[in-house]
């Protein structure tokens, strides 16, 4: 059984951004979306010399204020709305605009949660072995224990093989935690979120 987990970056501490911090009404409510993109935008950076572009700023000395302002650059690309940036291809297309901007190598796609549970699994194991985190979208879900995470976009960031399911790492509000991929992927609920595929063009 196999484990795979990113080396996320902190800011004061914490690991990845954190939406609460955006003093916009509208980017504090749901801007979920465009932290989860600057998320991989910042990580990619720290990563490798050709994806340096993707942030504006430091990426070795990460702070707050940074992040705020990166995600105002952002957000005319994952603009929150009414509904929420409820569809992959929405994301999709928001954030391959700002790739196309800066001239990124990077390219999209997206896994919808319709497809069948070995699929979906793989596709976000294969990722991760990648070392891409994965933004995921959660909609509606019968478990009470993720109403924080409903309608929510947040990445993955590290997965654990057990010997009946896989455990993922998820990153949001500054915080750390696993959950069950096989509770995450049944949400008993006809309409399903997905996650998106990063890879090189």
């Amino acid at each position: 059984m196999s484990k795979k987990i990113l080396d996320y970056f902190k800011i004061e501490g914490t690991p990845g951004g954190n939406q609460e911090w955006l003093p916009e009404w509208d980017m504090n409510m749901g801007g979920c979306a465009a932290v989860t993109a600057c998320d991989v935008c910042i990580f990619l950076s720290r990563q490798e010399k050709k994806f340096q572009s993707l942030y504006p700023f430091d990426s070795k000395n990460l702070s707050r204020p940074d992040f705020v302002r990166f995600a105002s650059v952002m957000k005319p690309y994952l603009t929150p709305r009414y509904h929420g940036i409820d569809f992959l291809e929405t994301y999709i297309c928001g954030l391959y605009d700002y790739f196309k901007k800066i001239n990124s190598p990077l390219g999209l796609e997206g896994i919808s949660g319709q497809v069948n549970y070995e699929i979906f699994e793989s596709s976000i194991k294969n990722q991760l072995d990648k070392n891409f985190p994965v933004p995921f979208l959660l909609l509606n879900h019968h478990d009470i224990k993720l109403d924080d995470f409903e309608w929510h976009w947040f990445n993955l960031a590290g997965y654990e093989e057990l010997e009946d399911d896989t455990n993922v790492l998820t990153v949001t509000y500054g915080e750390y935690q696993w959950f069950s991929l096989k509770n995450l992927y049944d949400t008993q609920y006809q309409r399903k979120g997905g996650i998106i595929k990063i890879f090189e063009r």
